[in-house]
């Protein structure tokens, strides 16, 4: 079993770091590192601030637990940025096209944006499993090809709309839209819900069925789970295509909440961040939420920095560190309650004692 100190103290350890760090760079340029920290905490409370940022870390959850689930099986995969991307302008394409009842049309749309992650996902998982191609190489080579496909999808020869100087798809009808939650004078993402529905589902397929064991099982050792009759490749290509899948989604919460069209000048990065908020998350769905979370809101409060003559790049310096200190601070820990395991059994072995009584509860 994993320890409590293997899973808190890593990321708290983590922001602490990242903390300090900006701390000495604010110092350093002449700037109060206690205002800025107060002016990002009281940004919150402004407009729509909060809901915004509840809004952006919905799409960061969705990135980071497609990231989560190839990294259950030991697998790196890079490629969530075009995955989604290409998900995205599908289920855009799609979804103008159609014209259907209500909720039929947006379940419609997200299924398209699932498959159509699947499928992109599907080519590194195929030349991984029969070529033993390493995913890395070989999602990198696809998110830069995304960009192409994008680019000639919502082409107007295509099925793109030419509107001023920007190419899109054409809009979303109504009955296509998920509706937002009013919250103020803000609306807060409906597709929030269906998010928390995914995180619920892949904390008990991992933690509650036989797939998600043998899925473990697999990413620690490829060796011993195949000794246990789990086939490692098949194991491999599930496990990516479900985390192509998830990727699908990230580009809803903002295509049927908010824009319900996809352009050349939409949003992109967020499968990269994804990376970083599933290494501060430790792939656990809840610490995932908290890191999006943390996440989303450094982004938005990086802005408010500017009144207090902060450049707002110190919120990237943070996050930075943060990814830097995180991977860091895991195996330190990991190596502190190891070496504090190893003690308890000396002991134990030197009072006489089973060596397997002082490993229980420690391991």
């Amino acid at each position: 079993m994993t320890s409590w100190r293997t899973r808190i103290l890593p990321p708290l350890l983590a922001i602490v770091f990242s903390l300090l760090i900006c701390s000495i760079a604010l110092l350093i340029s002449g700037s109060d590192p206690l205002q800025a920290y107060w002016t990002m905490l009281r940004q919150l409370g402004q407009g729509s601030t909060a809901v915004d940022t509840v809004n952006l870390a919905t799409v960061y959850y969705l990135s980071a637990l497609a990231v989560a689930i190839g990294f259950q099986m030991n697998l790196f995969n890079i490629g969530v940025e075009g995955q989604y991307r290409f998900a995205g302008v599908w289920a855009a394409i799609v979804g103008g096209a159609l014209h259907l009842p209500p909720v039929l049309h947006a379940l419609v749309i997200i299924v398209v944006a699932v498959l159509a992650g699947v499928v992109y996902a599907a080519i590194p998982a195929i030349l991984k499993v029969t070529r033993g191609v390493s995913e890395v190489i070989s999602t990198i080579m696809l998110n830069s090809i995304v960009g192409g496909i994008v680019a000639f999808l919502i082409n107007p020869d295509q099925f793109g709309v030419l509107t001023g100087n920007n190419l899109r798809t054409q809009i979303i009808d109504p009955s296509g839209r998920i509706p937002g939650i009013p919250i103020g004078g803000a609306s807060l993402f409906g597709f929030v819900i269906i998010v928390a529905v995914v995180g619920a589902a892949y904390w008990f397929l991992l933690n509650r069925t036989r797939f998600g064991f043998e899925l473990r099982a697999s990413g620690e050792s490829t060796t011993a789970a195949a000794a246990g009759g789990v086939n490692a490749k098949k194991m491999t290509l599930i496990a990516m295509l479900l985390s192509g899948g998830v990727a699908g989604m990230v580009a809803l919460p903002e295509l049927l909440g908010r824009d319900f069209d996809y352009a050349i000048t939409s949003t992109q990065g967020y499968g990269f961040t994804g990376i970083a908020v599933a290494l501060l998350g430790r792939n656990h769905p809840g610490g995932i939420a908290l890191g999006a979370l943390l996440w989303a809101f450094l982004d938005k409060s990086a802005v408010s920095l500017e009144q207090v003559n902060v450049p707002k790049e110190i919120a990237t310096i943070m996050q930075g560190a943060i990814v830097l200190s995180v991977v860091v601070a895991y195996q330190v820990v990991k190596r502190a309650d190891l070496a504090a395991a190893q003690r308890r059994v000396g002991r134990a072995l030197s009072n006489g004692k089973p060596a397997s009584v002082a490993e229980g509860g420690a391991i």
